[in-house]
């Protein structure tokens, strides 16, 4: 008899907890999402300086080809002892609200429009939280034709079509 009465006693605090923590709400508020700046006709050159955690800054330069490839010169500023400047390439392709960058290696890089400027994103496309300057503004210029280094693997493939 005793153990009914606990086990009762047990049931019966449960459901009074339960309905009490039901019947505790606070009001949620609903956040509007903020309407990004829209990708317009895309740009094809943009350059700027981009931060450097161990440099003076990366003078970047980001040239989109109408075929879906892209280029990116990287110049690391203040620095003497290794080489500064990298070519990246790969392709790209536009979403609702962002610029999407696919490496030759298959990494993927983000950007957004900001005004006329592009604006880097993280890794996982969200807005960087930081008091530097992480945008590219719109050049003229076209992609150079001078020759550009490049690390990788290469493959030749004689009398290819």
């Amino acid at each position: 008899m005793i153990v009914k009465t606990a086990i009762l006693s047990v049931v019966a605090a449960c459901t009074l907890f339960s309905l009490i923590g039901c019947n505790n709400r606070t009001e949620v508020e609903v956040l509007q999402p903020t309407r990004a700046a829209e990708l317009k006709p895309m740009q094809q050159s943009w350059r700027g300086i981009l931060p450097c955690a161990d440099c003076e800054g990366i003078e970047t330069s980001l040239f989109l080809e109408k075929d879906g490839t892209w280029v990116m010169n990287e110049r690391y500023q203040g620095v003497r002892d290794e080489p500064s400047s990298f070519a990246s390439y790969g392709t790209w392709a536009r979403t609702a609200d962002k610029l999407v960058l696919t490496d030759s290696k298959g990494e993927k890089s983000y950007y957004r429009a900001k005004g006329e400027a592009l604006e880097m994103l993280d890794r996982e496309g969200n807005p960087i939280e930081s008091q530097f300057n992480y945008t590219l503004q719109p050049v003229s210029a076209s992609l150079p034709v001078t020759p550009m280094p490049m690390r990788g693997m290469y493959f030749y493939m004689a009398d290819a079509a």
